[in-house]
């Protein structure tokens, strides 16, 4: 295992990172900000508790996911996509590093991007709501596992990407209604028994119980359930990733 590459890589990204470090504090500061007085003072003013929890700090750990999921796959959509667009990707694939390497340092970055955000809301969450994190292990392995996970799967769109029209196709079209529809905001329970039924096809509603379970200790599902999903969900990205790289889908070409 090349380390010194790998640093390399990721030490190049994050200093993309800090140079616009205002703008990526500022920015999940502001929205934080903007749902609270949306859904916690608008809405929460109608709804008094969801299953025992303030609507306010209900939504937390929604609003936590939201931001992480978007923030990796984003990060590492465009680290990838950016030496594809100007051609030093050739000097990456012909330089003594492998492909486990080359997405270490990329994914890597990108998702501890993420989890600075995630920490960032967090911290913004609790001015305005009591957070209560009843099992803080497994809070921090759910925001782990999910940083990664959609950092590998930013890390395929990237590749995938001819454009940045393409880029921002897969995120705003589909993963982000995935998330709203996900539970982030409300509990499924709270939804007919049909929509119910619905809604549990949809991959992100495991991640996002998982995670609030961390925080109160309740869940629309399962635990268990919640990381087999995250689980089989990093295996995939993995192995597809593994494939472009055997492959040289959009890559060498």
């Amino acid at each position: 295992m090349n380390f010194l590459a790998i640093a390399a890589i990721y030490r190049f990204e994050m200093q993309r990172f800090f140079r616009t470090l205002l703008q990526s504090f500022v920015s999940p500061v502001i929205s934080t900000s903007l749902y609270f007085v949306v859904f916690g003072a608008a809405i929460g003013s109608r709804i008094d508790q969801v299953e025992g929890v303030s609507y306010g700090a209900f939504i937390v750990p929604g609003l936590i996911m939201l931001s992480v999921i978007t923030q990796a796959i984003s990060n590492a959509s465009f680290g990838i996509y950016f030496p594809k667009f100007i051609g030093t990707i050739y000097e990456l694939l012909s330089a003594p590093v492998n492909f486990l390497e080359i997405v270490i340092g990329y994914v890597g970055a990108a998702a501890t991007k993420a989890l600075f955000i995630g920490v960032v809301i967090l911290a913004t969450s609790a001015l305005f709501v009591d957070v209560e994190i009843q099992h803080p292990g497994a809070m921090v392995a759910f925001l782990l596992l999910t940083c990664i996970s959609f950092a590998l799967f930013g890390f395929i769109i990237g590749i995938w990407a001819q454009n940045f029209e393409q880029l921002q196709l897969v995120p705003l079209l589909i993963v982000t209604p995935l998330v709203f529809l996900g539970g982030s905001f409300y509990s499924i329970s709270m939804l007919p028994p049909f929509w119910q039924t619905v809604t549990l096809f949809n991959p992100v509603v495991y991640l996002i119980s998982g995670f609030r379970w961390a925080f109160f200790g309740q869940a629309d599902v399962s635990i268990g359930l919640s990381l087999l999903a995250i689980a089989g969900f990093t295996a995939l990205c993995l192995f597809l990733i593994w494939r472009i790289f055997r492959t040289g889908y959009r890559i060498k070409s």
